[in-house]
C-alpha cells in the first residue's frame, strides 16, 4: 500500500456517517489536488469496507459512483446513515470537505 493509498483511507475515517465527500476533496485533502481518479482507484482497493467506510464518498456531481460492495449497496448503506437524495444525487448540503 502506498503512502497516498493510507492517507486517502485515513481521510476517509473522518467523513461522518449521515455525510459524505467527494474523490477530489480527499485528493486536495492529502495534497495531490488533480489525483482525484487515484484516490477513486484507492478505494476501489479498500477491503476493510466497514473499517474504512468508502461508500462515503462520492463524485462530485453527486452521484454516488462506484463501491467494492455494489452499487445499490452503497446507496442503501448512504441512505441507512441518513443521507438524502433527489433523483439519484445527493443533496449538496450533505457533501462535506475533509481537511487533511
Amino acid at each position: 500500500m502506498t503512502g497516498f493509498e493510507k492517507t486517502i483511507y485515513s481521510l476517509c475515517k473522518k467523513i461522518p456517517p449521515g455525510k459524505v465527500s467527494t474523490y477530489k476533496f480527499l485528493a486536495q485533502a492529502a495534497g495531490k489536488p488533480r489525483a482525484y481518479r487515484a484516490a477513486a482507484n484507492a478505494l476501489a482497493k479498500n477491503k476493510k469496507l466497514f473499517e474504512i467506510p468508502c461508500h462515503r464518498v462520492v463524485r462530485s456531481n453527486g452521484l454516488s459512483g462506484g463501491y467494492a460492495g455494489g452499487s445499490r449497496n452503497k446507496t442503501m448503506l448512504l441512505k441507512q446513515e441518513g443521507v438524502k437524495f433527489k433523483g439519484n444525487k445527493i443533496l449538496k448540503n450533505l457533501i462535506v470537505k475533509i481537511n487533511g
